[in-house]
């Protein structure tokens, strides 16, 4: 980090436009290992029971950050929902429209490929309208799509309405991190990145249960499910219209606001609502190389979760002959395990630091594929809970850890567009694990040996991640103003935007 003189105030988390001479790339990888280990002075900031109490930390969000919290957090759970309501009922899609499983699973892979439009679209209108109504307009596009599922007739309109609730739904995980997360306080960012990743889990958990409540159980079978999933977010609708902005896009655009005033002042001529702004020219100039590791991290991500989740499902039933009743509680151990481990490791996240906390749970994850994958009786049940709480709780770290690494104007587009555009490369994560399958057949000939292809695939995916996140930067406790690039000059600093921020908010939106 390059020193700052006295006469500028300091921002230890300013990120700066890459460079690539040789003195700075072998300063940057010579600091990667100590770079891991959080400082000892600011360890000595927290007191005992705030670093070894994971719920001491929520105690400092109010009932509004709480209330901003809880909507992004339903929101994702039901995107989760959404998702596995096709997952699940593959055989009874396949059989009602004439179709293969395999064909059926295009659905799917549509969804996975088309998110990345979504997160494009959904992310620039979050950053530069608002969370609010971006989205409200985004869970009432995925009602209207979850309904039309309910009521296709053919295979064509089936995927169709995938492709567009693919683009929906990729919109999603920005908007929803972002409204969670925007007026967190940062002792406790941890913890509720933590719980709200788990959100995913949880809506799996969810579509379980409700599969088993209204498809089993209703004449009109699948469709059913697919009508109901679309009576929650009319709820989380109504809540969101409740509430107002987070108070860190209110002051984003206050600043904006206050910035093109002056630039009006001055006779600087406007950007065309087509070119891209200065702010948006100096974001991509300092945060390219950003962005593309954080999408290679996110592949990693990605291929670790579907690689772990996919097919454990017909691990158990197809090779190890449990039957649904028992595979149910296999599954439901192993999501209870990713809800402990991303509560967990996203607290202590804060105080272990990002980075070397994702590595611990790849090495712990890699040292548990054994039970995981080749235990035949009632111990693989733990051998699921332990591997999904060192998967997901390293996932638990990545919402505040995307946020931190992404240009604070567009954190909503950039952590977004890089988890989609992960999951759209992991999307071949099936592909290769049937490639490495065809080498160990089963005695049927039908079916792959699932234990020694997903443990030889969970292999290569932890050492993948453990090795990216090791040479990758992280910006731990880094604030979401949009001025923590910039460095002000006391003595010359503008007056104006000195009183501007020492006013409270209530003055500062006099002055705009």
């Amino acid at each position: 980090m390059t020193s700052i003189q006295s006469s500028v105030i300091e921002n230890k988390h300013i990120i700066r436009p890459p460079k690539f001479d040789s003195f700075t790339v072998k300063r940057y990888f010579k600091t990667r290992f100590p770079s891991l280990f959080v400082p000892k002075e600011e360890l000595d900031q927290y007191t005992r029971q705030e670093i070894w109490n994971p719920f001491k930390p929520l105690l400092e969000l109010n009932r509004r950050q709480w209330t901003f919290f809880i909507v992004g957090f339903l929101g994702w759970t039901w995107d989760a929902f959404d998702f596995f309501a096709v997952s699940l009922n593959v055989a009874n899609l396949a059989e009602t429209f004439d179709r293969s499983v395999k064909q059926i699973t295009w659905g799917i892979t549509l969804v996975l490929m088309l998110r990345s439009v979504g997160a494009l679209i959904f992310g620039v209108l979050s950053d530069r309208y608002g969370r609010k109504y971006t989205y409200i307009i985004n869970l009432a596009l995925l009602i209207v799509l979850q309904i039309g599922c309910g009521f296709v007739q053919t295979f064509k309109q089936f995927l169709a309405v995938r492709s567009l609730f693919g683009i929906a739904m990729g919109g999603l995980f920005g908007l929803a991190a972002a409204t969670a997360l925007d007026d967190c306080p940062k002792s406790a960012r941890g913890v509720v990145s933590g719980l709200f990743q788990q959100g995913y889990a949880f809506g799996y958990l969810l579509v379980v249960c409700f599969q088993r409540a209204i498809t089993d159980n209703s004449p009109h079978g699948w469709r059913a499910l697919f009508w109901f999933s679309a009576g929650p977010p009319v709820i989380f609708i109504v809540w969101r219209l409740l509430l107002p902005e987070t108070d860190a896009y209110i002051l984003q655009t206050e600043k904006l606001a206050l910035e093109k005033r002056r630039m009006v002042e001055q006779g600087i001529p406007q950007k065309k609502f087509y070119q891209f702004s200065d702010h948006a020219l100096k974001a991509i100039r300092t945060y390219w190389l950003m962005f593309i590791y954080c999408v290679v991290l996110m592949s990693g991500f990605n291929f670790m979760s579907h690689g772990s989740q996919d097919l454990y499902p017909t691990l158990l039933t197809v090779q190890l002959k449990f039957g649904s009743d028992r595979s149910t509680v296999t599954n439901s151990v192993a999501n209870l395990g990713a809800m402990f481990g991303g509560f967990v490791a996203g607290h202590f996240s804060t105080f272990v630091g990002r980075r070397l906390l994702i590595i611990i749970g790849c090495i712990l994850g890699g040292a548990l594929i054994y039970p995981w994958a080749f235990v035949t009786n009632s111990g693989i049940n733990a051998g699921a809970f332990f591997l999904q709480m060192c998967v997901q709780g390293c996932w638990g770290i990545i919402p505040i850890h995307l946020s931190e690494m992404a240009p604070p104007q567009y954190r909503a587009l950039i952590t977004g567009l890089s988890y989609q555009l992960g999951n759209l490369c992991s999307s071949a994560s099936s592909t290769i694990e049937a490639t490495i399958g065809e080498r160990f057949p089963l005695d049927d000939g039908e079916h792959y040996d699932y234990s020694k292809t997903m443990a030889i695939f969970m292999g290569c995916v932890f050492a993948f991640v453990l090795t990216v996140t090791f040479l990758g930067p992280e910006n731990r406790g880094a604030n979401f103003d949009i001025d923590r690039d910039e460095e002000f000059d006391v003595a010359h600093k503008d007056d104006d935007l000195e009183s501007y921020e020492s006013k409270p908010q209530h003055q500062q939106h006099e002055t705009v």
